[in-house]
């Protein structure tokens, strides 16, 4: 019988207009005021850690619950609809008095995304929201993007910690990933580092991105890589030992016990807690502490074969990791994995179209694909 999964949290209709394909350094190469531009068809997809992170697993072959909350409206019908398609729609809450969220992605080639995006529905989810009978049945809680939902960091993150808490009350192992937080927001007025350090003793599985995690844990560090960047992604511009370690002890000294940040382009960046702190992850994940107890590394991305949009490649890659693990490969393997999928999904405009079997990625990493750097 396969491990049962739940993806909580946001999720959105993503709307992407294909831009012409000519790559450019600067933004206003393309957008200027009062400029109109010949775009190619929208491409319309759900998104949000639910579906990019649940339905990846579910594909990946997984057997996963998505719950998350979306309005009675257009959108919201849409990714309804969407995820029926995948047998995926059961867990979704419907509210009567907030509209679906919805992200109007801006992948100018060349450009690192744009996110112009609407949270509904997402604000008001709350503990509440998740049966405990469904607890009690599953290995693993994924959790994916509080920043963009009220509800999980009013409070100082009481509403999240108390979601993470009744996940590890009940036996399962949970994972969280985090998403960018709008600082001129309500989002970015929230004491992040006070929120993590409550809730990481309740995380197995820490993944977020290494922008979203500075900017949590030292702003003005952040601000500095923006200086640094010059308007080129940052994660071009990190050195592993100065800007991404530091980051990292801190996760794991507030309780992590897996650690996974994703670098963007470059790779991720991964760290793992003792066999002492490893055995307090729920044992229904069969977790094998030879393989993955007391490790640090790089893994490199994978050379991507074409690059069209990077929406939902750090969620799928998420999706390989966490399912990979829970099928029992070593840390080493499950990196690879990780890796792969990411790569391979910036070859899609959505961040489901792109994914390829783990028999298919094996063959092609065991025939010599290229890492990127390598």
């Amino acid at each position: 019988m396969k491990k049962k999964v739940i993806a909580a949290g946001h999720i959105c209709l993503d709307i992407t207009p294909v831009f012409p394909d000519k790559k450019v350094k600067q933004l206003s190469e393309t957008l200027s005021p009062g400029r109109l531009i010949q775009m190619g068809q929208a491409d319309v997809h759900t998104g949000g850690a639910v579906a990019n992170t649940g339905l990846a697993m579910k594909i990946l072959g997984a057997d996963v619950t998505l719950m998350g909350k979306i309005g009675k409206d257009a959108f919201g019908d849409m990714v309804y609809n969407i995820l029926k398609k995948y047998d995926a729609e059961a867990g979704m809450i419907f509210s009567d008095k907030e509209s679906t969220s919805y992200t109007v992605i801006l992948a100018v080639p060349g450009i690192d995304r744009i996110f112009l995006h609407n949270s509904g529905a997402n604000h008001s989810f709350r503990a509440s929201d998740i049966p405990q009978k469904a607890l009690e049945e599953t290995a693993l809680f994924h959790f994916g993007y509080p920043p963009l939902m009220r509800s999980m960091y009013e409070n100082d993150g009481a509403e999240l910690v108390e979601i993470m808490k009744r996940a590890k009350a009940a036996g399962a192992a949970t994972s969280l990933d985090m998403a960018a937080v709008d600082p001129y927001a309500q989002a970015g007025r929230a004491d992040w580092e006070k929120i993590l350090e409550c809730v990481m003793p309740y995380v197995d599985f820490f993944v977020p991105s290494v922008e979203e995690l500075c900017f949590m844990l030292d702003r003005k560090r952040y601000e500095q890589w923006q200086e640094r960047a010059s308007g080129k992604d940052i994660t071009e511009i990190l050195d592993i030992e100065k800007d991404i370690k530091p980051l990292g002890r801190q996760c794991m000294e507030f309780g992590a016990k897996v650690l996974l940040i994703k670098c963007g382009a470059p790779g991720m960046y991964y760290k793992t807690a003792g066999r002492r702190a490893l055995l307090n992850i729920g044992n229904r994940v069969g977790l094998d502490l030879n393989s993955w107890a007391d490790k640090e590394g790089f893994e490199k991305s994978y050379v991507p074969e074409c690059i069209l949009s990077g929406t939902g490649a750090g969620d799928t890659s998420i999706a390989a990791f966490l399912t990979a693990m829970l099928e029992g490969y070593p840390l080493e393997k499950t990196l690879q994995l990780s890796a792969a999928t990411g790569a391979s999904c910036v070859a899609a405009y959505d961040a489901l179209s792109g994914l390829q079997t783990f028999d298919e990625l094996e063959q092609k990493i065991n025939a010599g694909w290229n890492k990127i750097g390598s």
